[in-house]
């Protein structure tokens, strides 16, 4: 039986499983579920993307002359986490390092991941903290997936992104499963009119945003809005066939095509000293 704790306020319903500290529901006043329920096409909800994102070349993670095998995101996502604490409002769970995580990445951590209903939000806190003795290189990424179309009978094509900020800035899409040179954005101003065709090329990913809020929106539909501090980047995907939209807000990436170097020198990494901590925020608001 998994272990999952509901959380509740007048607007919403969270539940969040152990397993993975991963968000599995999230449900409106009405009880009209948000979430991609994990369906055969893609078994997950949230998952939370830690010590990286993306994927490292070859899967190989180097640190002072050795190398480790380090898949695609990371394991976090794999792993049960432990409560710290549970209320009718709010939970807090972590991760830390042991004999397995160190095998395939050689840092001490305390990794935290807490859920907050504050009003008609959901916030959702993530916290590194740097448990050993030299700089813990690390990245973090929220990977929320919902439900597209945001109300049945809605064309996914009526759909929309809609950034606070204009994004002229160019995007970046995977080579090989690594990040690819820069080429020219899909959005226009700060509008980002969906389609599924254009996830047939996999994420679009957004390495210098502007913004830190977008809002999924369509005529007819409750929006969801997801707002960040902390995270540098932005991913969209969707799996071809499934019928959910991720908005991702990163701090970190996957690897550039042309680098295979020390892990430490990957761009994009939280870099923490010892004793230090890091923290992000995801905040989901349906309006």
């Amino acid at each position: 039986m998994q272990d999952r704790h509901v959380i509740q306020s007048g607007y919403l319903t969270a539940a969040i499983k152990a397993d993975g500290a991963e968000l599995c529901s999230l449900c409106d006043a009405t009880g009209e579920e948000m979430l991609w329920q994990a369906l055969p096409i893609w078994p997950r909800h949230a998952p939370v993307l830690f010590p990286i994102v993306g994927r490292l070349k070859d899967d190989t993670l180097r640190h002072n002359g050795r190398t480790y095998h380090l898949t695609q995101h990371g394991f976090a996502r794999d792993h049960r986490f432990a409560w710290l604490n549970r209320t009718p409002t709010a939970c807090r769970l972590v991760l830390h390092d042991d004999g397995a995580t160190r095998a395939v990445y050689p840092f001490a951590f305390r990794f935290e991941v807490a859920f907050a209903l504050e009003d008609d939000a959901l916030v959702n806190t993530f916290t590194v903290v740097n448990t050993g003795r030299e700089t813990l290189p690390a990245s973090v990424g929220a990977h929320p997936a919902f439900r597209w179309p945001l109300r049945d009978g809605i064309d996914k094509a009526a759909h929309v992104l809609e950034f606070d900020q204009p994004e002229p800035a160019p995007i970046r899409r995977l080579v090989g499963g690594l990040l690819g040179p820069p080429q020219p954005t899909p959005i226009q101003g700060s509008t980002l009119a969906l389609d599924p065709t254009l996830f047939e090329a996999e994420a679009i990913i957004l390495d210098q945003p502007a913004s830190s809020s977008v809002r999924f929106t369509a005529p007819g539909a409750e929006a969801i809005e997801v707002a960040w501090e902390g995270f540098s980047e932005v991913g969209i995907w969707m799996r071809p066939g499934g019928d959910f939209l991720c908005i991702e807000p990163w701090h970190g990436t996957h690897s550039p095509v042309d680098f295979d170097g020390e892990f430490r020198d990957k761009p994009g990494l939280l870099l923490i000293p010892p004793g230090d901590r890091r923290v992000l925020t995801m905040r989901i608001r349906l309006c």
